[in-house]
């Protein structure tokens, strides 16, 4: 974050505008609108910002003077570039923000693109890089929020005094998060204020009353791309009152929790556990027990090679509440990323998952010569340190040698690596490429056909880079 974004309030308060035309007219609208008044200060000022503004703007027709510059903000809009330097220089003088438009390198403050739903009002800020990227995102936000949003605002603020009195404090939260996420926020959306009352008062005189429950929500954060997330991932990161997360699990994603979310990191690496499985399961029951909303964020899917499935059944066990959302496993995640089609009429009729590793880390117990005959895809989870092994199986119980291999290493994000070669090379890939995981291992006729970089290209990069 470049900028830290803030609101002022400028109602009834004057803004230096220093420019008299289309741009100056823009940022006047932007002003007034949120209760400001403009003071228009230039030598030119077009006929059709003085008949606009006319009554609500104050108009000095000559040129800036360092005096002039004495508001709380002022705004310099004028084509210009040195002039405008000048002018900033002088509102700077005088103790005012500035902002020049389309010279970033000039503001101490951005104008954002904006949209306005009465009380509810969205900033979005491309810290001056890139105004039509700003536009753009405004449009798709514009089209997820509902035009009586600000009318929530409005009536949720109607009733805080009253929650403040007959809700105890540590059910404020959930009660207000009822009131936003079920039928009483609905009424609202859709103009019945009568019904949002009613129902808003039966909530107040029951509300305390009520059991403090709490639930766990498994999650699956897909493969490391913030993008991939689901939206129903999101909504519930959002939710959280605290988070317990995996080492496969992004700052990007975390990012996108709710600010005052608790996070606790309780990953795995082999032979490296933050906490025993047990202990984390037990965690997470006492934090529900104490009434909190639980998401327990797993990278990729939590029912594939997740150990979703034994927290699901420990919860349950404890009599907590607990849904699962699922995610991009892996494998789909990371063979999308380089192109590689798990499937494909030509070559794999099927696709199989395996991991590398068993319960407390042991060696799998694979049935290597059905899994070597079936001649269709092979995905192997967490199979790095086992390529060796993996390799000389396959190859013993009837796979060609020449099979083609992929390797990709942190798939979708930032830093992905993806390698492909043969069956008898795998080893040597993942040395070539320095990869250590987390990596998947992809086996069969349709690894050829990804993006990945041959094992001939990692040789020779490697040799001339020595």
């Amino acid at each position: 974050m470049q900028h830290f974004p803030i609101f002022l309030d400028l109602d009834g308060k004057t803004v230096v505008v220093s420019g008299g035309g289309e741009a100056a007219l823009a940022k006047a609208r932007l002003i007034m609108a949120a209760g400001g008044i403009p003071t228009i200060i230039s030598s030119e000022i077009e006929p059709a910002l003085q008949n606009e503004l006319n009554g609500a703007a104050r108009f000095i027709f000559r040129s800036p003077k360092q005096t002039d510059f004495g508001a709380p903000i002022a705004i310099i809009a004028i084509e210009d570039g040195e002039l405008a330097k000048i002018y900033a220089a002088m509102a700077q003088s005088q103790g005012s923000l500035v902002n020049v438009v389309d010279q970033p390198d000039l503001c101490e403050f951005n104008v954002p693109s904006i949209i306005d739903r009465d009380s509810v009002t969205v900033a979005i800020s491309t810290n001056g890089a890139s105004p039509v990227l700003g536009r753009r995102i405004r449009a798709q936000i514009e089209a997820l929020l509902p035009a009586r949003l600000g009318d929530v605002a409005t009536f949720a603020a109607k009733f805080r005094e009253a929650v403040k009195d007959m809700i105890r404090p540590a059910r404020r939260r959930a009660f207000w998060e009822r009131v936003i996420d079920g039928p009483i926020a609905n009424a609202v959306l859709r103009g019945d204020s009568v019904a949002a009352e009613k129902q808003m008062l039966a909530e107040l005189n029951t509300f305390n009353a009520e059991a403090l429950r709490g639930s766990v929500h498994i999650v699956g954060a897909g493969p490391g791309d913030p993008d991939l997330l689901t939206l129903r991932a999101l909504r519930l990161l959002q939710s959280a009152d605290i988070i317990f997360f995996d080492r496969l699990v992004g700052d990007e994603i975390l990012n996108l929790a709710r600010r005052d979310a608790e996070r606790v990191f309780v990953g795995k690496a082999k032979a490296d556990h933050a906490l025993p499985q047990r202990e984390i399961e037990a965690l997470m029951v006492a934090a529900a027990q104490a009434g909190k909303t639980v998401v327990r964020l797993k990278g990729g899917d939590p029912f594939v090679f997740g150990r979703g499935g034994e927290e699901l059944e420990s919860l349950r066990k404890a009599g907590i509440e607990v849904d699962v959302t699922p995610g991009i496993t892996a494998a789909v995640g990371c063979a999308a990323s380089v192109s590689l089609p798990l499937t494909h009429r030509d070559y794999a009729q099927a696709v199989t998952f395996v991991t590398g590793h068993a319960k407390g880390d042991a060696d799998p117990s694979l049935d290597w010569r059905a899994l070597a005959t079936l001649n269709n895809t092979l995905v192997v989870y967490m199979g790095v340190g086992k390529a060796q092994q993996i390799s000389a199986q396959m190859i013993a119980h009837g796979r060609a040698p020449s099979t083609p291999v992929a390797v990709v290493e942190n798939g979708t994000r930032a830093n992905e690596i993806a390698v492909k070669g043969s069956l008898a090379e795998l080893p040597r890939i993942i040395q070539a490429a320095k990869i250590s995981g987390p990596a998947l291992l992809i086996i069969g006729e349709v690894a050829a056909l990804s993006d990945a970089d041959d094992l001939i290209s990692i040789v020779g990069d490697h040799r001339s880079a020595a």
